[in-house]
């Protein structure tokens, strides 16, 4: 087992041209589930793509034929909330949209409509006890700065900040315990009358500062341990510099590399597609298990079939630290958490909408009313049985 490593995450801000789309597919589910009467058959699997002062929305979505959807109209709503309200940029709100969005193939939903996984594939959960939200640190610290950039941008604290960026933090681990911040790296651009080196002052003095403040860790600052901006300048960013498309940062949506990922993205999906679902019931299991002391760092495998309800298998990994066996383990997961579609969305109230707030920072290791699959209340029932 490792004794001393150094490990590094990074997330990217609401206004990245990838969570640009996360945000507008996110936004279609929401749609889905703002409708009137019964919702319970409402299905979403919608993907985006954003370039230079243009937009495709693509992808299916079913709702009963008498209620519409302006797709177009949503896009725009949510490329204006994110920032892009400026011409000059290249990509704003106004910018050019397609909608080739259609319905769902009847042959995926006589299966799901039954109860089952709207398709196969396998999904992880990861809680680690480093950190008051059962998250890698490492990410949890990334996300907070990208965070906190944003929100410096929107309520004008730092008015010359434009809608991209992304943050990374590299961190000493002993023991597997974080000890010190090694490197913190953010890029995001500005208004050309403004300096790198002021935006490099006024982003620590205000944010980044005050995170490692409040973490209690050892930091050097320094022109190789802090770095604004690699290439010494951005001013342009966003869909007009790098294209965006849907679930292209899923380990930003995850663990930050710590906790492995399965092989789908979430934003955009209902959850009858247990690409997002299962994942995050497995988050949920994980973490109650951690709350509960029956490992301190936990990895959970979900895997499904299409049209089928149960998982086809539930893997353990404790990574060395559990106090009991993986195989009682996955006893005890077997016997208090329903990993059915039906149940999980039950048990989670996951057929309602809330779902754009998970289209930037993470989707995990928060406590907004949608993240459902990061309560803690099934901690005195494992302990019962452990």
């Amino acid at each position: 087992m490792k004794s001393s490593f150094l490990f590094t995450s990074e997330s990217v801000s609401a206004g990245h041209p990838d969570k640009v789309c996360d945000r507008i597919s996110d936004t279609m589910v929401d749609a889905i589930y703002g409708l009137e009467g019964d919702i319970s058959g409402n299905r979403s699997a919608v993907e985006t793509l954003v370039t230079q002062n243009f937009t495709v929305l693509t992808g299916e979505v079913s709702v009963p034929d008498d209620q519409a959807i302006d797709y177009v109209e949503l896009a725009r709503q949510a490329i204006k909330d994110i920032g892009y309200n400026d011409p000059a940029l290249q990509f704003d709100f106004n910018c050019e949209i397609v909608n080739r969005i259609h319905k769902q193939s009847p042959e995926i939903a006589v299966g799901v409509d039954a109860g089952g996984a709207g398709d196969q594939g396998m999904m992880f959960g990861f809680a680690s006890n480093e950190t008051p939200e059962l998250m890698p640190f490492p990410i949890t610290m990334a996300h907070q700065i990208i965070r906190a950039i944003d929100e410096a941008r929107l309520s004008g604290k730092i008015p010359y900040l434009r809608p991209d960026g992304k943050s990374q933090v590299t961190v000493r681990y002993e023991n597997w315990k974080p000890v010190a911040i090694e490197k913190v790296v953010v890029a995001v651009p500005h208004h050309p009358d403004i300096s790198n080196s002021q935006v490099r002052e006024d982003v620590y003095r205000q944010i980044v500062n005050p995170l490692i403040a409040k973490y209690k860790l050892p930091f050097d600052k320094s022109d190789s341990s802090y770095i604004m901006n690699g290439t010494g300048v951005w001013t342009i960013g966003g869909p007009t510099s790098d294209a965006g498309l849907t679930g292209r940062k899923i380990i930003v949506d995850t663990y930050g590399g710590m906790g492995r990922h399965g092989g789908g993205a979430f934003s955009g999906k209902d959850p009858s597609k247990v690409d997002r679902s299962a994942a995050y019931a497995a988050r949920y299991v994980a973490k109650n298990l951690v709350a509960a002391g029956v490992a301190d760092r936990l990895e959970i495998q979900l895997a499904y079939v299409i049209g089928h309800a149960d998982p086809v298998s539930v893997m353990v990994d404790s990574f060395g630290t559990g106090k009991l066996p993986e195989t009682r383990i996955v006893e005890i997961i077997k016997q208090i958490f329903d990993l059915r579609p039906a149940g999980i969305m039950k048990t989670l109230n996951l057929q309602s909408a809330g779902y754009v707030q998970t289209s930037a920072y993470g989707h995990f290791g928060r406590d907004e009313k949608r993240f459902t699959w990061e309560k803690l209340d099934r901690v005195d029932d494992i302990k019962a049985l452990i």
